[in-house]
């Protein structure tokens, strides 16, 4: 059994900001996420994809964003539950609650924060009729180990920047990389473009395009690929592993399932005060949640984890007095190099 001050579900950027709020205020944070890494969206859809609403950041990679939160919180040490979905909660006669992941982890929290973002994520699969048969028989929607991977010939099919990516990365593990993509044009970052374009014109990459992948062939294993380039007729390629990288789909998965008040797919909150929903304990901030007025945006998700952790704080010391300060008064251990001592904000709002 995991504990811990603050169960937050979903690592990205909100998620991975509440740490840093409830570290401040000496409260322990343990994250579970689908996804095999933290960040969400940003690591795992569009790493490479620019943002321009972190305030002192006129534009910011999503994966630099995911980087720099995960250097901010290492000092209050979070802990991790990755690659497995949250899936039941129950609450106990101490008021605490029990969350148990679809593998069977359990963790138990006297405050859950739902940080889903717009939920669980599944991979969107290419209507291949036989590939169900092959998932974790070399088709494989997520990358987990790239080192699986080594010397065998990998086809990758995707036009996003999960799918550059992967191909750039892979170009130095696999014996052989293909990328097969429907159109000529990709949506990725323009760097990643041209670095595919590099390691095809060095024989690294092989690139097909515009192609796409009707059928996967083997036994017990993938051994092959038929490709249907335009114009051309099929034929079979041959392949050890089979990544289709066309995203994510977000769904808001079994949490729908807790009795929270839910509206248009988004769990309904208190703004007024800060962001529990109707099950005192639980709170929803960042995309998941909803209420009047509500903007989908990064920033705003850090707001709301700001006033959650002061209202979480409250809820597991209810006799401790908090007065928030300002953290520049005796400064963050970490944001320099240096180490320093607890921000007096800290000291202040446990004494």
């Amino acid at each position: 059994m995991i504990t811990t001050d603050i169960l937050i579900i979903g690592a990205g950027p909100t998620g991975l900001f509440t740490v840093f709020e409830a570290g401040l205020l000496k409260l322990k944070c343990h994250l579970i996420d689908a996804l095999p890494q933290p960040g969400g969206q940003c690591s795992e859809i569009y790493p490479k994809k620019p943002i321009y609403d972190i305030p002192a950041y006129p534009e910011i990679l999503a994966g630099d964003l995911t980087k720099n939160l995960l250097e901010q919180i290492k000092q209050f040490e979070p802990s991790f539950t990755l690659g497995e979905r949250a899936d039941s909660i129950e609450k106990q006669e101490d008021g605490t609650f029990i969350v148990t992941t679809n593998k069977g982890t359990k963790h138990r929290a006297p405050v859950v924060a739902i940080a889903g973002g717009l939920g669980s994520f599944e991979p969107r699969k290419p209507p291949i009729p036989n590939i169900s048969n092959f998932e974790d028989k070399g088709v494989e929607y997520i990358i987990r180990e790239p080192e699986i991977y080594r010397n065998k010939k990998v086809v990758i099919a995707g036009g996003g920047d999960s799918a550059l990516d992967w191909a750039i990365f892979l170009s130095d593990i696999a014996s052989e990389v293909t990328l097969v993509h429907r159109r000529n044009e990709f949506r990725g970052a323009l760097d990643s473009v041209e670095r595919v374009q590099e390691l095809k014109d060095i024989g690294k990459i092989h690139l097909i395009t515009p192609a796409e992948i009707k059928k996967v062939y083997g036994t017990d294993h993938v051994t092959g690929v038929q490709i249907v380039e335009k114009g051309e007729e099929p034929y079979v390629y041959e392949a050890d592993h089979f990544i289709p990288l066309f995203g994510l789909s977000p769904k808001l998965g079994p949490i729908a399932n807790w009795g929270l008040e839910i509206e248009k797919n988004a769990i309904k909150v208190n703004n007024a005060l800060d962001y529990q929903t109707n099950i005192p304990g639980i709170y929803a901030i960042g995309d998941v949640n909803t209420y009047p007025g509500k903007l989908k945006l990064i920033l705003c998700g850090f707001h709301e984890a700001t006033l959650m952790c002061q209202s979480a704080f409250q809820r597991i010391h209810p006799e401790k007095k908090y007065v928030m300060k300002y953290t520049t008064v005796g400064g963050v251990e970490g944001f320099d190099g240096t180490k320093k001592e607890a921000p007096k904000a800290v000291v202040k709002a446990i004494s």
